[in-house]
């Protein structure tokens, strides 16, 4: 997620459920690998001798005791961040002067998954414009699109979000008779072309669950390139087995990097999907949907499968025959 966020120097980067600050930190990191490979030295400011200024990170979290450890975490990776306590969904608390929503560069996030504690009282409540009629609530019983457009609604016109969902956000309702709320929410995204990509992971990679996930990139500002498209990725290949859990080893890591930047189309891996195919497969957005990673079934000729099948007859005749020399002669 941190090197396709590819955050530049002085970037305000924010993630709404932080845990201890784990993404936060990746993203800097990633910064300044970026800055190395071109040969610069941390600094004041970008342009000043050559030097760069770090990420300026925002977190919120809601249980104090991961809220702390994101803020040692912090201080012991000598980062610039601010980390608030408090259920964002509920009460966001990165807020500007006039008590709207703040906005940033980039969101990054990991919420838990499938929430079925927010109410639709809770988004009809909103004052701070997060849920756009047409989207909105969307079920009970999974909040992970309520999540998304808590993101979209904190990035700037040119920002850029990564979430992390659960692989059953990306296809809940579709091919379903009626309607869906969940499914009305995802083709709110679609047709406000607001998604970019969606990579989807190998199983059992996180700690919490075994079930694989899903990334889902957002743009507010696509090239004109990419729009009316999505880039869809399945990864679920790219990985070594560990104890306990799987693992993308670094140049699986290079690769998925390097396909969703770049947006590449690659053989059982990713495909470039117009919204027009999106729609007929009813707002299905999961990359296992269109992109298939087994192994094709070869097809041999009928004429060539019946004489194999004749010379095995052949084969089994002689042998017959033989067992049954064998047979008489011991019985004499």
């Amino acid at each position: 997620m941190a090197k396709v966020m590819d955050a530049e120097p002085g970037m305000e980067v924010y993630d709404p459920c932080c845990g201890s600050g784990g993404l936060l930190i990746k993203c800097e990191i990633a910064m300044e690998e970026k800055m190395k490979k071109l040969l610069l030295p941390p600094g004041e400011g970008r342009g000043e001798g050559g030097k760069y200024t770090p990420l300026k990170l925002y977190g919120q979290e809601y249980i104090p005791d991961t809220w702390a450890m994101a803020s040692m975490n912090m201080i012991i990776h000598d980062m610039e961040g601010e980390i608030e306590i408090g259920d964002t969904f509920k009460n966001p608390k990165f807020r500007n002067r006039a008590g709207r929503l703040r906005t940033f560069d980039r969101v990054v996030a990991n919420p838990m998954w499938n929430q079925d504690w927010f109410t639709e009282a809770d988004y009809d409540n909103d004052e701070l414009d997060r849920f756009p009629a047409g989207a909105g609530f969307p079920g009970k019983s999974s909040a992970d699109w309520g999540w998304v457009q808590h993101m979209h609604a904190s990035l700037n016109d040119k920002g850029c979000a990564a979430v992390v969902l659960d692989t059953g956000a990306a296809s809940r309702g579709s091919g379903n008779a009626g309607t869906n709320k969940e499914k009305t929410v995802r083709q709110w995204f679609v047709d406000n072309d607001l998604i970019e990509s969606v990579l989807y992971l190998p199983e059992n990679l996180f700690y919490n669950t075994s079930a694989p996930g899903i990334v889902l990139f957002l743009n507010k500002a696509k090239s004109k390139a990419r729009q009316g498209k999505v880039l869809l990725v399945n990864a679920s290949r790219i990985f070594e087995k560990g104890d306990p859990k799987n693992f993308i080893p670094d140049e699986g890591i290079e690769k998925i990097a390097d396909t969703l930047k770049n947006w590449k189309e690659g053989d059982k891996l990713s495909r470039i999907v117009e919204h027009t195919e999106l729609k007929k497969n009813d707002y299905n957005i999961s990359p296992s949907r269109y992109i298939h990673t087994a192994e094709a079934e070869t097809y041999r000729p009928i004429a060539e499968i019946v004489a194999e099948l004749e010379a095995i007859e052949v084969e089994a005749r002689e042998a017959d025959k033989a067992l049954k020399e064998i047979l008489t002669y011991i019985m004499k």
